[in-house]
């Protein structure tokens, strides 16, 4: 491997990096935005949030610093403000300029709202990122075939949806659950989403906020049809792995312990731990065993 092919390796590697702190901090400066304009609009936030890195380049397009215009939205027939320039899908067209970012993103929730086009996209749930960024590729908002996917990738790769999920709940939180906020997206330390179950949470209620099927929960969590959560209890979001991370290599089995809330609290799939250790299914192992979980 040459010095040069290195160096391009790292520039590359380094670019990314950057690429990547530039749009946390997009998120971290505007999701509570995006989530005020869901309150009020019912515009999913992640969906905001995503069109405003994608239009925007994370806040950093000529058009976003220039214009304070994150979503690319050109002038109409009914737009009465300030204006400015650039070539797009033809030479020197008309975008919106605003006195804030604030006013773009205000202006992207009444663009959706007013329009016919995208009365549909309002049948749908607020929490339904997937069917939302569909629709508006199919509306028209974007001549970029690959629109949508490109949405719903943003949204998975930087957890968008949880940001839905924080706005729903203070309009519309479970019964019987005092701090709606608590439902949180975490991530272990296996690399795999999760939430900590709170009073009055089922699996279809969660499979209902977070847009999945109440049979995959269960599935993900290895649980059968019938079973209850527990306040406080690990639900993943994702399939566990088949090993746990570097750092958790191995447990020492203590009097007390468990093999499924092991296999949760490393998120490593339980069939896996058993197979590992040539334990037989259904059997525990005598405390002081060292288990290898990778």
């Amino acid at each position: 491997m040459t010095k040069k092919f290195l160096t391009l390796v790292f520039g590359l590697w380094t670019l990314s990096l950057a690429a990547q702190s530039v749009t946390e901090q997009y998120i971290a400066d505007w999701h509570e935005v995006a989530q005020s304009e869901m309150l009020e609009f019912g515009i999913p936030a992640s969906i905001t949030l995503a069109q405003g890195i994608l239009e925007s380049g994370s806040g950093q397009s000529k058009l976003a610093k220039e214009a304070n215009n994150h979503f690319g939205i050109k002038c109409h027939l009914d737009w009465e403000g300030e204006k400015v320039y650039h070539d797009d899908d033809e030479d020197d067209e008309c975008f919106r300029k605003y006195d804030q970012a604030e006013d773009s993103f205000r202006d992207h929730s009444k663009f959706l709202k007013e329009r016919s086009r995208y009365a549909k996209l309002f049948e749908l749930k607020s929490h339904d990122y997937k069917s939302w960024a569909k629709g508006l590729k199919k509306a028209g908002y974007a001549t970029n075939p690959k629109y949508a996917d490109l949405l719903i990738d943003l949204i998975e790769r930087h957890k968008l949806h949880k940001y839905d999920v924080r706005a729903a709940l203070k309009t519309n939180p479970p019964k019987e659950v005092p701090d709606p906020a608590d439902l949180l997206v975490q991530e272990s330390a296996n690399k795999v989403d999760f939430v900590i179950a709170r009073k009055g949470d089922t699996f279809e209620s969660l499979a209902e906020y977070f847009n999945k099927r109440t049979e995959d929960l269960l599935e993900y969590n290895e649980l059968r049809y019938d079973a209850k959560i527990e306040p406080g209890q690990i639900i993943y979001l994702q399939p566990k792995r088949r090993r746990a991370a570097r750092e958790n290599r191995y447990y020492t089995f203590v009097k007390g312990d468990d093999l499924y809330e092991i296999s949760q609290r490393f998120a490593v799939r339980l069939e896996k731990i058993y197979q590992r250790n040539n334990i037989p299914v259904g059997e525990t192992p005598k405390p002081g065993t060292r288990l290898e979980l990778r």
